[in-house]
């Protein structure tokens, strides 16, 4: 958000392929297309907020020394918001930005469904809120599962149940994933199918902000 942050890679579109969209928006499609399902179409929005930025590196921002009169254009977004309408019918709404202070690693989602709502937020990755609408009169309310149970996907290899697990656990269970479909001769879930069609999606944003209007799926994925 510091207008003086030099214009970095990440800021350049012809190096980066993109702004938050890509960057931190990729991760929140494919989280959803995994617990909800198949995007239907799109329609978003896009801003950059700060256009021009100091030429410089980014060690020289850090350390206060950018004293540079020489500006460049930031063609990437800052910001994106989209909605969505999904094959079952069900609707979403995505935000990614940059300019969220406070936020560090808020990659959160929230579902809404028939017989109750789930939300769960990265920061506090350990953690599932879930509500159920047949609890009883009174006592209905978001209750907290800390999902370090042997009985959650994964947690019965590490610690015993309430010893938190990191950020880089997520990156072993990856690798578990991989190794075990090799040994079965099976292909895991993230795989290629899945990058493209994530990639799709977010194409499918883009065009919809330049165009201005919603933007079929149908037609990205043969």
């Amino acid at each position: 958000m510091d207008p003086n942050f030099p214009l970095i890679w990440r800021l350049q579109k012809d190096i980066s392929g993109g702004g938050t969209l890509g960057d931190l928006g990729a991760h929140i499609i494919d989280i959803a297309r995994f617990l909800v399902g198949e995007f239907k179409e799109v329609v978003g929005t896009m801003e950059t907020f700060i256009k021009k930025r100091p030429l410089g590196t980014m060690s020289d921002n850090l350390k206060g020394q950018i004293e540079s009169t020489t500006y460049g254009e930031v063609n990437v977004d800052d910001a994106t918001l989209f909605i969505a309408r999904f094959e079952n019918g069900a609707l979403g709404s995505f935000e990614s930005s940059r300019f969220s202070k406070g936020n560090r690693a808020g990659n959160r989602f929230e579902i809404n469904g028939e017989k109750g709502s789930i939300r769960w937020d990265m920061e506090n990755l350990n953690n599932l809120q879930v509500y159920l609408g047949d609890d009883e009169p009174g006592l209905q309310g978001f209750r907290t599962i800390n999902c370090t149970e042997e009985e959650h996907p994964f947690a019965q290899v590490y610690w015993p149940a309430g010893h938190i697990l990191g950020y880089e656990h997520t990156f072993t269970n990856i690798i578990t994933e991989l190794m075990n479909g090799i040994a079965k001769g099976t292909s895991p879930y993230p795989n290629f199918e899945d990058g493209v069609r994530n990639q799709a999606v977010l194409e499918a944003v883009e065009e919809s902000v330049r165009n201005r209007k919603w933007v079929s799926l149908g037609e990205k994925i043969l």
